[in-house]
């Protein structure tokens, strides 16, 4: 596991942020970055952070040859370094299924190794990718100096969990950015505002989500069914908003700037538009090393429809090596090839958002059953579990505790964007007074909530 999180906010955070700024250059300061970056991963996985240093130098290496290879041996070469970084992803994180799944259709009995998957493998291995494949385009340039590389692949804030930062979009801030009071202070409140996501709303669903999903779906009834599902979307939303606003605002602290990772999904009005709001940075990465090369939406509308399914096939297979995450993604590229067909946009605004918060909602059932079948059975009692004997009933009220109605309504009020709402209508000065103030309170609520107790990993570290 990676560093508990009271040792990160008061121990390893605030050692690493001094020494930065006391430090005197750029140069001196990404070496400091790239050290207690490898120190924040090998504390969690001391073997492993070989296996992500290995990865740094491999890809590093490819963009080196790619600068000098301006013929046809650059395909060559590219081919290769996509084989072996998705060669070394498949291994760690798809083999145990693969052979299981084998030895099932087969009823043969090859044993199954017992692999531990290294956190953020998938996150760190898009990033590589990304560069090598920019180089090969034209988009960058290789990086001369293997101290640039390592600190874009291995920077601590996003390492584990996103956002997936392509090369282009931070290259010229490795080696040239700013720090300023204004920049700290706010990537402090942003970071601060992830934590309180994460700690006070997705830590709280995560209780009643944990629970409602581990029991046996017979105890459920249509309430208790609903309650899980609802819960479970806000959980997943605000424990992964809650980390990429947290990377994003120590990145900010760092003099770093990431581009927004989400961006209020649970107000869209079509999935296409959820997919716009929702884990941007992997479905930017997903459409221009996937779906463009691919093809895109150039070829007919078919070809386009195949296209949207291979990519969502991809996307869910990502996020795991479980049947689950693959049908998921079907879906999702079932619903956009639907949305492709048959216009949504004649319907009246609250039919299109109700559509969009159904569809998203028995998707993330399927997304967290342990199996399909688990998953299907959890859907049809949303929606025939009409049985409200004692027992069932008992267990939906138990649920119902005071921090978790509090966690709800908030989570529900802060899925819309009412702080732009409220940056608007009230003055610069007054709203970044609030801001402080707010920050400050949630800091103290999030420390207090940590210290009592209770261990909830992001969502995310997983995949």
């Amino acid at each position: 596991m990676v560093f508990s999180s009271l040792t990160f906010l008061c121990v390893f955070l605030p050692i690493s942020f001094l020494i930065y700024y006391i430090l005197p250059s750029i140069k001196i300061k990404n070496y400091f970055l790239c050290l207690v970056s490898l120190v924040f991963y090998a504390y969690g996985e001391p073997v492993y952070v070989l296996l992500m240093a290995f990865s740094v130098v491999m890809n590093f290496s490819f963009g080196r040859m790619l600068s000098r290879e301006k013929n046809r041996k650059s395909k060559i070469i590219v081919t290769t370094a996509v084989l072996m970084n998705l060669g070394g992803l498949a291994f760690f994180k798809y083999m145990p299924w693969l052979i299981g799944n084998f030895n099932e259709i087969t009823s043969w009995k090859i044993p199954i190794p017992q692999i531990v998957m290294p956190i953020g493998i998938s996150f760190y291995t898009f990033q590589a990718l990304s560069y090598v494949i920019d180089v090969y385009r034209g988009t960058v340039k290789a990086q001369r100096k293997l101290l640039y590389v390592m600190l874009y692949v291995s920077f601590f804030p996003q390492l584990i969990a996103g956002p997936i930062v392509r090369y282009h979009d931070i290259e010229s801030q490795i080696s040239c950015r700013e720090h300023n009071l204004h920049n700290v202070a706010s990537g402090l409140c942003r970071f601060i505002c992830g934590l309180a996501k994460k700690i006070l709303i997705a830590n709280q669903m995560a209780n009643v989500v944990d629970y409602l999903f581990g029991i046996p779906t017979d105890n459920l009834n249509i309430l208790s069914s609903w309650l899980a599902a609802i819960a479970y979307m806000l959980q997943i939303y605000f424990d992964f908003s809650g980390y990429s606003d947290m990377a994003i605002g120590l990145g900010r602290v760092f003099g770093f700037e990431f581009l927004e990772n989400f961006r209020y999904p649970y107000i869209a009005q079509s999935i296409q538009e959820f997919w716009r709001r929702w884990h941007i940075s992997l479905s930017t990465w997903f459409k221009e090393y996937l779906y463009i090369p691919l093809g895109g939406n150039r070829k007919g509308r078919i070809r386009t429809n195949i296209n949207r399914m291979i990519v969502f096939l991809c996307t869910g297979l990502w996020h795991g090596a479980n049947w689950t995450f693959l049908f998921w993604g079907a879906y999702h590229g079932l619903l956009l090839s639907m949305e492709n067909i048959v216009s949504i946009k004649r319907f009246p605004k609250i039919l299109r958002h109700f559509y969009v918060l159904l569809t998203v909602c028995l998707g993330f059932v399927i997304f967290r059953a342990e199996t399909l079948k688990q998953g299907l059975t959890f859907i049809r009692t949303m929606f025939v579990g009409v049985d409200f004997n004692y027992h069932k009933m008992q267990i939906f009220v138990s649920q119902l505790g005071p921090r978790f109605l509090t966690a709800l309504l908030m989570g529900i009020i802060l899925s819309v964007p009412i702080k732009e709402v409220l940056a608007k209508r009230l003055k610069p000065h007054t709203y970044e007074l609030f801001g402080l103030a707010g920050s400050t309170l949630l800091l103290v609520l999030s420390i207090l909530t940590l210290s009592s107790g209770g261990h909830n990993p992001f969502i995310y570290f997983r995949f």
